[in-house]
């Protein structure tokens, strides 16, 4: 159903997949808000499905496929390995609901095609899962910068990476969508995304891969705008912690250290540098996925359609032209 009543609260939202992160992050932010309600978690093991109904309500149900069929759902939020993503996006649509989906939602332009496609002809809303762009971080940088702060923009450099994860872990799995591109490094593009625009081209990448898991564990990327702006990317499992950006421009520097996945009781750093002077300014904590969930019932509500879906689009246009230009090397 794409219309959701002004007058009714909450909007009623399905879980389809019982991730670890959702259980970590998404689902504690999902229980401060009034808007949304969850009304289904749906798990292809029932265990777990009942395991985080019992911790955040709803109704556990036994696999997603049943979970698509109730008609008491509004919308539903996909938090499943990265190549699952745009498939069950585009079930859900299907089955005329809302969808917020973990990012990569697409990994090339022509699986964000058939998901923008599928939710336009429905008139539905598919928004992909960048909490961190809703952080006051981000906005504290984006204010300073449109002030003047630091004079003009001359280039971005983001990173991030982390040392390497358990053999076990997903993302060394390549038939679910593995890769440090598609975990790590969608979070500087989209951090560049955010300062630098849509017109970004990529001018030069590198993957370097693990021939023994049979993805890429590093990268880097050169992306540049039409008037010459660069951004300056890197990203990987086989680092030391890195988790943010600097922002050069003519007359000085602004830097964040924890842009990505800062809690919600962390209070972030903001480093501007100007005159020769360096100015250290804390912020106040900022909830960026309760913020997020508060975005998505206002989109379902207004019914914008085209705003998240043009958003998810751009996305997966610049990490399909990193994954098909990049130069490949072995780790």
């Amino acid at each position: 159903m794409s219309a959701v009543p002004e007058d009714r609260a909450p909007l009623r939202l399905g879980l389809l997949g019982c991730a670890g992160f959702a259980r970590r992050r998404a689902l504690p932010s999902l229980a401060r808000l009034t808007e949304i309600t969850l009304t289904a978690v749906a798990s292809r093991d029932p265990a777990r499905a009942k395991l985080f109904a019992g911790e955040f309500g709803g109704e556990p149900v036994a696999g997603y496929e049943e979970l698509l069929a109730r008609d008491d759902l509004d919308a539903v939020y996909i938090p499943l390995p990265a190549a699952l993503h745009a498939p069950w996006a585009g079930r859900a649509l299907e089955a005329g609901l809302h969808v917020l989906v973990e990012k990569p939602a697409a990994v090339t332009a022509a699986e964000a095609g058939r998901l923008t496609r599928a939710a336009r002809e429905r008139g539905l809303v598919v928004m992909e899962n960048f909490g961190f762009v809703h952080h006051t971080q981000q906005q504290a940088a984006r204010s300073l910068l449109a002030e003047g702060a630091i004079g003009e923009l001359r280039s971005l450099t983001a990173e991030f990476a982390f040392p390497p994860l358990p053999d076990t872990d997903i993302r060394y799995q390549p038939d679910l969508g593995g890769g440090a591109l598609l975990d790590a490094g969608v979070y500087p593009i989209r951090a560049a995304r955010l300062f630098l625009g849509d017109e970004l081209e990529v001018t030069g990448a590198s993957l370097r891969e693990d021939p023994g898991r049979g993805v890429d564990v590093a990268g880097a990327a050169l992306l540049t705008g039409p008037t010459g702006i660069s951004a300056h990317l890197g990203f990987g499992f086989v680092h030391s912690y890195r988790c943010g950006y600097t922002l050069w421009g003519s007359a000085g520097r602004i830097s964040l250290t924890r842009a990505y996945s800062a809690p919600d009781d962390f209070a972030p750093t903001l480093t501007l540098e100007r005159d020769g002077r360096v100015e250290e300014r804390r912020l106040v904590p900022g909830q960026q996925f309760t913020t997020l969930f508060r975005r998505f019932a206002a989109a379902v509500r207004g019914r914008d359609v085209t705003g998240p879906a043009h958003d998810l689009a751009q996305q997966a246009r610049l990490v399909e032209r990193i994954a098909a230009t990049a130069r490949r090397l072995p780790l």
